[in-house]
């Protein structure tokens, strides 16, 4: 177990990108609502998906560290989680607030929020600006679902630049917290200078 390992060393990879998205609720607003403010970890899901590596595993990590920051205040008060899904067709704020309960029966802890687009033509600028690839043909890791996609999730930082991209392979919630508590101590840093 690596206690004080990090698997970035600080820099921009660039800005996050904003575009009009809606939450389980149904409100609808910004990205960038979301990506400034706070410490967030973005990661791009649709509910259907079974392939055990991607969309479960992701959800499966977010809510790890969901219940990580119930007994950490400083990650509860500083990190946000968004899950955000590109099946917008099926990923109705409905389902998506159905999907939501099976995470945040815990309401403490950090800020967590599942949101998709309005459609799918709206979703795609965000998609391509995250370089988030989905494609609709055939997946044999998933044979029940419909879209094709590597995982991807974003570490961004309060200032809405994205500073780390995990991939199933690096993805592991002692890695996020560790590289989460890295952008808080550059943030106590910077601002004693």
């Amino acid at each position: 177990m690596c206690i004080f390992c990090f698997s970035f060393r600080g820099e921009d990879v660039r800005a996050a990108a904003d575009g009009a998205i809606f939450d389980s609720n149904g409100k609808p607003f910004n990205l960038r609502d979301l990506t400034h403010g706070r410490i967030t970890i973005l990661s791009f899901i649709y509910t259907r998906c079974a392939a055990m590596k991607a969309c479960p595993y992701a959800a499966g990590v977010l809510n790890q560290l969901h219940l990580l920051s119930i007994d950490d205040p400083t990650l509860a008060k500083n990190m946000r989680l968004v899950s955000m899904s590109f099946d917008p067709g099926y990923d109705t704020p409905q389902r998506l607030a159905a999907y939501s309960e099976k995470f945040l029966e815990e309401k403490s802890g950090c800020e967590w929020r599942f949101a998709t687009a309005k459609s799918t033509a709206e979703l795609e600028s965000i998609l391509a600006a995250y370089d988030q690839a989905v494609d609709k043909r055939a997946n044999a890791s998933d044979p029940q679902g419909p879209l094709y996609h590597i995982l991807r999730v974003f570490l961004i930082d309060r200032e809405g630049r994205i500073r780390n991209i995990y991939s199933s392979g690096t993805l592991d919630p002692r890695l996020v917290v560790a590289d989460v508590k890295t952008l808080l101590l550059e943030e106590a840093r910077l601002s004693k200078q």
